[in-house]
């Protein structure tokens, strides 16, 4: 009688068939962000296809029986969100009274960059009339901005949204964004008030946070400075990691 083989490596494990409804809510209740179609099939062993209808019909059926939360297709990949209309009881839970949005002059800042990307620091500042160094830190370091290479002529890092922005704005792709033609003048001739609405579009948007996920807002000083001032960093306070 020969020894069972024993599996060294994820690799060589055996996918079981489960129950495919129950062992896709297992794994997106755990998930961190949004999986694929793909992921999951290997996840659940099943094949794609039928992983797609399943994810469908789930997502259908949370909706039709009026559940807590909803199942959405975002950023490329599923993944469990509360819903809308629950948003302030798990803010109140979360956060312990403390609004979860990301004050005025970040969302400016965002703003500018979401529409207008990729963008360099000293572009953004001339938009909105103030030095945004501050600003544009926290935003690459909660993960909504990234570096986008750097600029042919100037030299000047460019900065571009992440998937978590999409993700945190309950977007697809970016070709979601809202339209705020009606918002702008001439993009061409854009100065600080040339995004004058577009903050507050991506502030609706910023409304709800997935399940399990700590919801966050910034720590910038809220209201804009005068040209030539600059947005100062406030203590952190908010929960997220």
């Amino acid at each position: 009688m020969t020894d069972q083989h024993v599996p060294t490596g994820p690799h060589e494990l055996e996918l079981e068939m489960l129950d495919i409804r129950p062992a896709l809510e297992a794994v997106l209740m755990v998930a961190d962000q949004p999986l694929d179609h793909l992921t999951l099939a290997q996840a659940v062993g099943h094949p794609p296809s039928d992983v797609v209808q399943t994810l469908a019909e789930l997502a259908e059926e949370y909706s039709e029986q009026g559940r807590g939360f909803e199942l959405r297709n975002i950023a490329g990949g599923w993944r469990f969100f509360t819903r809308e209309e629950f948003a302030g009881a798990v803010e109140r839970f979360i956060l312990d009274g403390q609004q979860a949005r990301l004050t005025q002059a970040a969302l400016e800042t965002m703003a500018v960059v979401a529409y207008r990307q990729p963008i360099s620091r000293s572009r953004i500042s001339a938009i909105r009339g103030v030095n945004v160094d501050g600003v544009v830190r926290t935003l690459v370091t909660r993960g909504l901005i990234e570096e986008d290479g750097t600029d042919a002529e100037s030299g000047a890092i460019l900065y571009r949204t992440t998937s978590y922005f999409l993700e945190r704005m309950g977007l697809g792709s970016l070709s979601e964004l809202p339209d705020i033609a009606g918002h702008l003048p001439d993009l061409a001739d854009m100065e600080d008030e040339g995004l004058a609405g577009a903050e507050e579009v991506l502030g609706q948007l910023a409304g709800q946070d997935p399940i399990g996920e700590e919801t966050s807002h910034d720590s910038e000083a809220g209201a804009d400075a005068a040209p030539g001032q600059q947005d100062v960093d406030a203590p952190e306070g908010d929960a997220h990691g």
